[in-house]
């Protein structure tokens, strides 16, 4: 009873404090705010929304369960979860978070896992796209594309390690029944698909219009906690509370050898991961390695703005959060390890060069090898309006129709 007043008393005051602050500072928060608006307006809302529409569509007709069925004997003994789980791992690599949550939801009311997979596999398909980590951080932060490699391979190993620890997490809770183990059928497969699909009644029209609507629901979520927390990352600056928190953060650092200047940019990082992998980068008193290593860690740890969208994915169905919370750190310490470990190895050996990393602005050589992935990013980022309004207009179309429907 003691904890729960604790915790009214706790969450009253931060939200009260978080209130006098924006009215205190109007135009710092303003621009936060804008800030935060057009990285969901331009990036997040026109490369997430593809993926979330074909990915409803995918399970709808029962693909997921076809793929599942395939991919059954590699994630069964791996990871521990069904074979559906190998889907989910590969489309949220490929789109970025939140999607790993997203569709391990959707699988879950589904029952196509049990709570405990549910949980397993939310933990381990968190991770930052290829299109991110090679275009705005590698060679948008960094201008050097060769970092792309150490980051990417230094995250998804971390990834990996990730889900080869939590294929032990709830042993004690789970069934001790045995799950016989099957040969793979491509027979089985179909057979699979087609029970999916029949079972899914629904026809292509109202299938492909859920699946959009859904989407676009979950985007425009999405778009709240990237606005809020972009706001709140900047109070607590201006408050002294990132300022605070970094001499401590300072202190850690320094026993582990690495520079404590990147303590401010550590702090931002853990809130929101492009504004804490940016200011890690423009510290010029830091080696690039402890750079990295800590862009790793933040990548990883994906910042309490991702988690935030996570938990309120996760709130309508049985997953629980600390699971994946926990999860977060062990990739943040993983694959900031992975990075140290690579550095040597892979960088120095392979593509350092005696021009610092930062002598000329990568994304400006648009002839030079390396760069394509650069160049889309910046592309999506100007037509990223665009997609974002006439997808919003479809979904207002299709959320009026289905009104009048009703009437």
């Amino acid at each position: 009873m003691l904890k729960s007043k604790i915790k009214t008393i706790f969450l009253a005051v931060s939200i009260s404090v978080i209130a006098a602050s924006m009215i205190a500072f109007p135009q710092q928060s303003l621009d936060a705010s804008i800030r935060g608006l057009n990285m969901w307006w331009k990036i997040v809302f026109p490369s997430l929304l593809p993926f979330f529409i074909v990915s409803e569509m995918l399970i709808g007709f029962g693909v997921v369960k076809f793929i599942g069925v395939l991919l059954e004997p590699l994630m069964r003994p791996l990871f521990k979860v069904p074979g559906v789980g190998g889907f989910v791992w590969a489309m949220s690599m490929a789109s970025g978070s939140p999607s790993g949550a997203k569709l391990t939801a959707r699988l879950r009311q589904e029952n196509q896992l049990t709570k405990l997979e549910a949980e397993r596999l939310v933990s381990f398909t968190n991770s930052s796209n290829p299109l991110f980590i090679f275009g705005a951080v590698s060679v948008g932060f960094f201008y050097n594309s060769h970092l792309g490699i150490i980051l990417a391979l230094a995250h998804y190993l971390g990834n990996v390690t990730v889900g080869l620890v939590m294929r032990f997490y709830g042993k004690s809770e789970e069934r001790t029944s045995k799950i016989k183990e099957k040969r793979v059928s491509i027979r089985d497969a179909f057979s699979a698909l087609h029970r999916t699909r029949i079972k899914d009644n629904r026809p292509l029209g109202k299938l492909l219009g859920d699946a959009v609507m859904s989407s676009i629901q979950t985007l425009l979520m999405i778009g709240g906690f990237i606005i809020l927390f972009s706001v709140i990352n900047k109070l607590l600056f201006l408050l002294g509370v990132t300022a605070f928190f970094a001499g401590f953060v300072e202190i850690i650092l320094g026993m582990t050898g690495i520079n404590g200047m990147l303590s401010m940019p550590f702090i931002s990082g853990l809130f929101e991961i492009t504004m804490g992998s940016q200011l890690t980068s423009q510290v010029k008193d830091s080696t690039l390695l402890h750079q990295i290593v800590i862009v790793s860690f933040i990548l990883g740890f994906s910042g309490f703005s991702v988690q935030a969208q996570v938990a309120s994915i996760l709130a309508p169905t049985d997953i629980r959060f600390k699971p994946f919370f926990l999860a977060r750190l062990l990739h943040g310490l993983t694959a900031g390890i992975y990075a140290m470990l690579l550095w040597k190895p892979i960088y120095l050996r392979f593509f350092n060069t005696e021009k610092p990393s930062n002598a000329l602005p990568a994304m400006n050589r648009l002839a030079e090898e390396g760069t394509k992935l650069a160049d889309y990013h910046f592309m999506l980022a100007g037509a990223g309006p665009v997609i974002t309004l006439v997808s919003l207009m479809l979904y207002i179309t299709i959320y009026m129709a289905r009104i009048g429907q009703k009437d």
